[in-house]
């Protein structure tokens, strides 16, 4: 998840309203508009993932269904999510399921899915109260979250496994997710996610006792941590479990651009790092990596970077 964002819109707005100022510093982690190189290749030059979809020669993952290709509204739980997917299956080969940041959507992923498709089947969704789904009738808990990821799955993958690759809230997610469904999930990629005790560490790094922007920022995080987001969703602290020996990437960001907070920025850095070493008890195959020249979006900042892991865990996932 970002550093915060506002309850009731984009980071952008919250950035706009306090442009130039020291707290915007580290509140706008990038812009959410930066590029991410493509694939190479013609047939991969006008993918857009984002187009209707259509039927495929290919089988579909789940019974009676045409497998999604460009964009398709599916129902899950009664509820419109939308989805979007691309590349071709591969035999043995697990399905790629990105999942986004908080106050994100899935087209701030299509770069690196398009990249990614080139070598893999890629599956990317909106979750419930982002992007084109639907918005959750009330608060949710990670419990919710992950019975529509289910059904996400169950459309895009079927009976293959699947590698999830989460930034920041989608990575706290995944890695939350993966523990209850070793039998689908068969790796992680975590970038730059959420740390899981990441309410304690706001507490810890930003006393009561802050005034000013960290204060400011104390208050906003703490308040989306208890609900206060586009999604509703509650997040609260909690151990990291193991989820089997699944080949598991952690990339962090290189850049302490948390250190742009006056006084408390280190703090906040330090605690970043620390949450980052805790997810590497999900499993004995974990790695942890630093993203040397990125902020919080490291698959903005460092696509190569991205696409490395994510390669790198879905050949080790990949049914012999």
């Amino acid at each position: 998840m970002r550093i915060a964002f506002a309850a009731a819109g984009s980071l952008e707005d919250l950035m706009l309203a306090k442009i130039r100022t020291p707290v915007a510093a580290v509140l706008c982690c990038v812009g959410l508009g930066a590029g991410v190189a493509g694939c190479d290749g013609d047939a991969m030059e006008n993918w857009d993932p984002f187009a209707a979809s259509t039927p495929s020669a290919s089988s579909a993952p789940t019974a009676g269904a045409a497998p999604i290709s460009g964009t398709e509204k599916i129902t899950v739980a009664g509820r419109s999510v939308n989805v979007s997917c691309s590349g071709d299956p591969v035999e043995g080969g697990p399905v790629v399921v990105l999942m986004h940041g908080g106050g994100d959507g899935l087209d701030k992923m299509a770069s690196l899915q398009k990249t990614l498709s080139g070598k893999h089947r890629v599956c990317s969704y909106d979750r419930l109260g982002a992007g084109k789904s639907d918005r959750p009738d009330g608060p949710q808990d990670l419990t919710a979250s992950g019975r529509i990821l289910t059904g996400v799955l169950d459309r895009v993958a079927g009976k293959a496994p699947v590698v999830l690759a989460g930034h920041s809230l989608g990575g706290l997610i995944a890695a939350r997710y993966a523990p209850d469904h070793q039998d689908r999930v068969k790796g992680l990629v975590l970038l730059d996610a959420t740390p899981p005790t990441m309410m304690n560490d706001i507490e810890k790094a930003i006393p009561k006792s802050a005034e000013g922007p960290a204060a400011e920022l104390r208050a906003q995080n703490l308040a989306i941590f208890q609900g206060q987001n586009p999604e509703k969703l509650v997040i609260p602290d909690g151990p990291v479990r193991s989820a089997g020996d699944i080949p598991v990437e952690v990339v962090r960001h290189g850049k302490p651009y948390l250190e742009a907070l006056p006084e408390y920025g280190p703090r906040l850095e330090r605690a970043w790092a620390a949450g980052q070493r805790k997810w590497l008890a999900l499993s004995g195959r974990s790695e942890l990596s630093t993203a040397a020249g990125s902020e919080h979006y490291i698959y903005v900042d460092e696509p190569g970077v991205a696409v490395e892991a994510v390669d790198r865990v879905t050949d080790q996932a990949r049914v012999r």
